[in-house]
């Protein structure tokens, strides 16, 4: 096969009308047409099938044939551009949210985002977390001054919608009932050591966070979640974060 038909035919595989590249030569009698097309399917189907194994929480929600189907769909639409295919699928929220089918789930595409998020820090580098010892020990006059590092494994997902309890009950968690309070939901996805947990933050925590990892001070942090909200409590958030262990380092900065 020459480079030329190898690149049609690669192009054709993924290609949304399915038809067979010219210059195919197959044995005597067999149709290149129908060869071709039960290769492609089996293409589609492997990635399909490989992109829908990252999402079982997904697949607890919706099905494994309606999450198939949009996995089909999501591969013809964006193929992968490596043989790698470790984070195969990371655009396949933004493709469910505007996906007609699944408008009545707004949720999904946000618990998809927290179980990519579970993914990546699973496969994140390991790092022994602070510990309570640390916090207590922790002299806080320099808290204006001194920042942290993040474990490697840590996400942020923020969502309008409750994803840390309609994770936790498609996990196996929680019991299944209905969710009478309704309510937006920050979740921490952290990974400290053999097992990825996933955690709702309190108030004002995703805000905190996110100022800690872009290099600001703790007491800069604080206040930007301050202003965002004054059910801020940097106690609860401070204990919450080692006890999570998300924190790896305390950095000390000269006063």
């Amino acid at each position: 096969m020459s480079s030329r038909t190898q690149s049609l035919f690669a192009a054709a595989l993924l290609s949304e009308n399915g038809s067979a590249p010219e210059g195919l030569v197959v044995e005597a009698g067999l149709s290149a047409a129908r060869r071709f097309a039960v290769h492609r399917n089996n293409v589609v189907e492997g990635l399909a099938r490989a992109l829908a194994s990252r999402f079982p929480i997904t697949e607890k929600i919706v099905g494994e044939d309606f999450l198939t189907a949009m996995a089909r769909l999501f591969v013809v639409e964006q193929p992968p551009v490596s043989p790698v295919l470790l984070d195969y699928g990371d655009g396949f929220p933004d493709f469910v949210e505007h996906f007609p089918p699944a408008e009545e789930l707004p949720y999904l595409p946000d618990v998809m985002r927290l179980e990519i998020a579970r993914s990546k820090a699973y496969h994140a580098a390991d790092v022994e977390p602070l510990s309570s010892h640390d916090l207590a020990t922790y002299d806080l006059g320099r808290f204006g001054h001194d920042t942290a590092r993040l474990h490697p494994s840590v996400s942020i997902v923020s969502s309008d919608h409750p994803i840390v309890t309609l994770f936790a009950m498609n996990a196996g968690e929680r019991s299944v009932e209905p969710i009478e309070n309704w309510q937006e939901e920050d979740a921490l996805v952290v990974r400290p050591y053999l097992t990825v947990h996933v955690h709702r933050l309190p108030a004002g925590g995703a805000t905190f966070l996110h100022a800690l990892a872009s290099g600001a001070t703790f007491a800069k942090a604080a206040d930007l979640a301050s202003t965002e909200t004054s059910r801020f409590a940097l106690t609860e958030n401070l204990i919450g974060l080692i006890g999570s262990g998300a924190l790896a380092a305390i950095n000390h900065e000269n006063q």
